[in-house]
């Protein structure tokens, strides 16, 4: 288990948790040894001489404040390492999900990873600061005990460990049969979270079709099928908990019974046997609680399970030798790309000199976005290069790389906070005057001036308390002041009102202006004015030139902007 802990979250932890566990282990062991000085306290209260108690119940009340001080600093050492770890998971899961190619964020991971990075990471790591400690005094101390009692009657002793091995044997047994259900219940618990986001997200698209009480019931179904493997999951632990009691039990009645033939026969003192039933009676808790910390031990070990399956996912790789491109000219050479068995992009090869402009067109699925993501690598071509100023994005740094291209995509996302700070995410350590420039060059400035908060206002979760326009207009305004010298443009106006679609051109053409620019567009305006065009269907560029040869062509560019151009006029 704190192998696993530290394999996933690194071993620089490791010095500070094996210090809580052996600091936990001495404290149990205290605790243990401080059970051994009731022996000559009774011996001496039921003895010819109870006065000579007095000593041994002073030692014992300092070997209680002994162990009190030690389960103080083993407590605070769990809580303060289990916060550190927290803290750890959390960065390290962050970062390895910002490194994860695009394509690794399929349908059900957001609710995987709500899952995992909201409870789960949460369970698996509290483990240090609120199971650790219990269940090491649950299985420390009793062993203690029982050595205690073999020194002083080995007998006795004898039969006190003789529950050793069945305890661990009702455990294991546990442990086994619950594995399915726990995991079964593990699944559903993610998939009941995907269907309470989908619920969410679907809400304008369910009511508008009046759907709302269908997909209630897939949501509801989920929830039922995750209480009943909930109740299956904890039936299935049942028999281990009820054996646990039954062999505790069983020990000490076998305890009781051996003990009084042993006093009545005179082979042992009452005094003894006396002591050793207290001390049989100090280990029936914790042995007891031991069915129980188990239980949430395991399921601490499978969050850390899946924990571990996230961070082993394989990131995009970083180049060993990063070489920095002098140039921002792009190059697609001999291009493939594969998303499953699905060929999205196959032998595409197109060039876009710097400071020019590179207009990508065609059908819906032509892979045209494809292009985009594999310039700014969120994927890995399967086959050929991509190149910024002549080097392969694979041999360029993550880093440099994204700091030379900004991206401005149709469906834009703002995180909940202000206008400005939004803005500022372009580069953060630009002073308020840059930021309000960028601003007033994507038409930003006017947005700002009605609302209520002024560049205080908050924009809401997604940027749900914008228009489209006005989330664009931040899109731009952001990548206005990141001011990279490669721009990629997705569609960015498709979805816009006239007046929104007007007002985002402009900041359009000041945010391209003397830049390399790729655009994916379906607006005439954008399109006409690229220094080349590149028609894209079925994952092959089809057809390539300016926008007057293809018209002069008159092929399937044409037939597109015809066809573009009537559905404007009409």
């Amino acid at each position: 288990m704190i192998r696993m802990l530290l394999r996933v979250l690194g071993d620089e932890h490791a010095p500070p948790v094996r210090r809580t566990v052996a600091l936990m282990t001495v404290t149990a062991v205290a605790e243990g040894l401080s059970c051994a000085l009731l022996v000559p306290v009774l011996r001496a209260l039921f003895g010819g001489t109870p006065g000579d108690v007095w000593p041994w119940l002073a030692a014992f009340g300092a070997a209680v404040a002994v162990c009190a001080v030690l389960r103080y600093r083993g407590d605070l050492s769990g809580f303060r390492v289990g916060t550190t770890l927290l803290r750890g998971a959390y960065h390290r899961l962050g970062e390895h999900l910002a490194r994860l190619p695009v394509g690794w964020y399929r349908a059900g991971r957001v609710g995987e990873v709500s899952a995992l990075a909201g409870q789960g990471v949460l369970r698996a790591v509290s483990v240090i600061a609120h199971l650790l400690a219990p269940f090491i005094s649950a299985t420390v101390t009793p062993l203690v005990v029982v050595a205690v009692v073999l020194a002083f009657d080995w007998r006795l002793g004898l039969a006190a460990l003789a529950a050793a091995p069945v305890v661990v044997a009702v455990q294991a047994w546990t442990a086994r049969a619950t594995a399915a259900d726990d995991a079964r219940r593990a699944e559903l618990d993610h998939e009941a979270t995907a269907r309470v986001v989908e619920y969410l997200q679907a809400q304008p698209v369910l009511r508008a079709g009046g759907r709302t009480g269908e997909r209630f019931r897939l949501l509801d179904d989920a929830l039922r099928e995750l209480q009943r493997a909930s109740r299956r999951s904890a039936l299935s632990a049942l028999p281990g908990v009820v054996g646990s009691v039954l062999v505790v039990q069983a020990v000490f009645t076998a305890l009781l019974v051996l003990g009084a033939h042993l006093a009545l026969g005179g082979h042992a003192g009452a005094p003894e046997v006396l002591a050793v039933l207290v001390l049989a009676a100090r280990c029936a808790d914790p042995l007891l609680a031991l069915s129980e910390l188990a239980g949430r031990l395991r399921g601490a070990r499978a969050e850390l399970v899946r924990l571990d399956a996230v961070l082993r996912a394989e990131p995009l790789p970083e180049p060993p030798d990063p070489v920095r491109p002098r140039r921002h000219d792009l190059e697609f050479d001999s291009v493939t790309f594969r998303h499953g068995d699905r060929v999205v992009l196959d032998d595409v090869s197109l060039t876009v000199p710097e400071g020019r402009r590179l207009a990508v067109v065609g059908p819906s699925g032509a892979g045209k976005s494809t292009l985009l993501h594999l310039l700014a690598r969120f994927h890995d071509v399967t086959a050929g290069a991509v190149r910024v100023g002549g080097v392969d994005v694979r041999a360029i740094d993550s880093g440099v790389l994204m700091s030379r291209i900004a991206v401005v995509f149709q469906d834009v996302y703002l995180f909940d906070g202000t206008i400005e700070d939004n803005v500022r995410l372009g580069r953060p350590d630009a002073d308020g005057a840059e930021v309000r420039a960028a601003a007033s060059a994507a038409g930003l400035d006017e947005v700002v001036a009605r609302l209520p908060g002024g560049w205080a206002a908050n924009v809401g979760e997604g940027g749900a308390l914008l228009s489209g326009g006005e989330r664009q207009r931040v899109s731009i305004a952001r990548a206005l002041l990141k001011d990279a010298p490669v721009v990629l443009l997705d569609e960015v106006t498709s979805a816009l009102d006239p007046v929104n679609e007007a007002a985002v051109h402009r900041g359009v053409e000041r945010l391209v202006a003397g830049r390399t620019v790729v655009v994916v567009a379906h607006r005439l305006r954008t399109v006409r004015h690229a220094d080349h065009i590149a028609f894209l269907d079925g994952g092959r560029v089809v057809e390539q030139g300016s926008h007057d040869e293809l018209l002069r062509r008159g092929g399937r560019y044409a037939d597109f902007w015809h066809l573009s151009a009537a559905e404007v006029g009409g």
